[in-house]
């Protein structure tokens, strides 16, 4: 969420900054709904203090005898009571309007963004690996012989329908391992904290990370009104919603694998084919609360555990900054990790990471103490993909396969699996 004051003491920069996003002029509409917030704010202290002065008044009346006197201040101290009551009213409704509009407005991009409409305008910053040369037409995963056996997409269409897949024997243990791989990884070389966090959660938290109000039809709920989580994100950066932390605990760094569950809204018609885009899916994620002047050299720092993780597996990838057009919601810079699906011939995005600012923090309430003294200031809050566990599986499958339908394994995952480094074309772990 945005700070009035910002748009108060700048409104031409506001909205330069939304325009980079391709939205219309808003300050003057928001500042409108302030100025009348606040005259009513200021009107209703107005009359508190009639009133207050009224009722002292009327006592002295009282003892004077001066009974139209009594009468006059009497009434006058019941009408500013309605009064102040309907002014506070008033201003409560203009609050929930302001809310509602600046819990509506994306977050403003940092001024070195790359501007564009959409993902043509993103820029390249980074590159690894070179994307193997195949001795014949590389498949999709999905149509290789070892992976077929333990991706079953009938099974799962039987129980739950399109978009999801069952996964069975060795396909799956792959899976799991890519999983812990990943886990153990940030942990022991990365210092990050592991959680194990809900993956149902209350409406607040959702509104805390910015998936509500504006993006309700792309997440599940239940009906007890719980939210199914469509990252991890909003648990982990709402484990610090309403609190004011220490100066000294931060920067707090957090890792957690857990199951994501997305509509795909819009989705129409795109990758119906494998496991590419699913309802349901898993994802390591890493998010961290720091202080305002850590964030930019945190953003660095995450994304080179998530490139990390791609490295250690010999997977091909490029790194792009997102320009104005193709950021998220609630991000001030992004960087995505595409990596390269030789079935496809193009690079796919695996992990994206963003910095947030103080947008999560605003909406969450969530601030630190410095440790120079004075107020208490909005922590600043990142969260990425370390990265996704089922996209990772498609590519460790893609790039490793064999003519006969075969996948050598990285080595890195030789740990995870009992040595085994092959899947056999019968999909048998080797």
């Amino acid at each position: 969420m945005h700070d009035i004051r910002a748009v108060r003491e700048n409104p031409e920069a506001f909205d330069a900054a939304l325009a980079r996003r391709g939205l219309a002029p808003v300050s003057a509409s928001i500042l409108a709904i302030d100025e009348a917030r606040r005259a009513r704010i200021q009107a209703a202290e107005e009359a508190q203090a009639a009133r207050n002065a009224a009722s002292k008044e009327v006592g002295a009346a009282k003892a004077k005898g001066n009974d139209a006197e009594f009468e006059r201040l009497r009434t006058l101290v019941a009408q500013k009571k309605d009064e102040i009551a309907r002014l506070e009213e008033e201003a409560k409704a203009e609050d929930a309007k302001l809310r509602d509009i600046l819990m509506g407005l994306p977050n403003l991009p940092l001024d070195d963004i790359p501007d564009g409409a959409d993902e043509a305008g993103n820029v390249e910053i980074h590159r690894w690996g070179t994307p193997r040369d195949f001795a014949f037409a590389p498949k999709e995963h999905f149509d290789l012989a070892g992976v077929q056996p333990g991706m079953d997409f009938e099974t799962a269409a039987k129980l739950s329908g399109a978009r999801f897949v069952v996964l069975k024997g060795a396909v799956a243990r792959i899976h799991r391992a890519l999983a812990q791989f990943m886990l153990d990884t940030h942990v022991t070389e990365n210092g990050l904290t592991e959680v194990n966090a809900p993956v149902l959660v209350r409406e607040e938290m959702m509104f805390g990370t910015g998936q509500l109000p504006k993006f309700g039809e792309d997440s599940y709920q239940t009906r007890e009104g719980w939210w199914l989580i469509p990252t991890s994100e909003v648990t982990l950066t709402n484990t610090v919603a309403g609190e004011i932390l220490d100066a000294a605990d931060l920067p707090r760094r957090m890792t957690a694998h857990s199951l994501c569950f997305r509509s795909e809204a819009g989705s129409a018609g795109k990758d119906t084919r494998g496991m590419l885009r699913q309802h349901q899916f898993e994802k390591v994620e890493m998010v961290s609360i720091v202080q305002p002047d850590q964030g930019r050299a945190e953003l660095d720092r995450m994304t080179a555990c998530a490139q990390g993780i791609l490295e250690r597996l010999g997977l091909p990838y490029r790194t792009v900054v997102l320009c104005t057009g193709d950021m998220g919601f609630g991000a001030r810079r992004t960087h995505d990790i595409e990596v390269w699906l030789p079935g496809q011939n193009t690079y796919r995005e695996i992990s994206s990471v963003s910095l947030c600012g103080d947008f999560q923090a605003r909406r969450m309430n969530a601030r630190f103490r410095p440790a120079s003294g004075g107020k208490p200031e909005y922590v600043h809050t990142l969260n990425g993909s370390g990265v996704a566990v089922g996209r990772c599986l498609i590519a460790v499958l893609e790039n490793g396969q064999q003519e006969d339908g075969s996948v050598t394994l990285p080595d890195a995952l030789a740990p995870w699996l009992g040595g085994k480094t092959t899947l056999t074309p019968e999909g048998v772990l080797a």
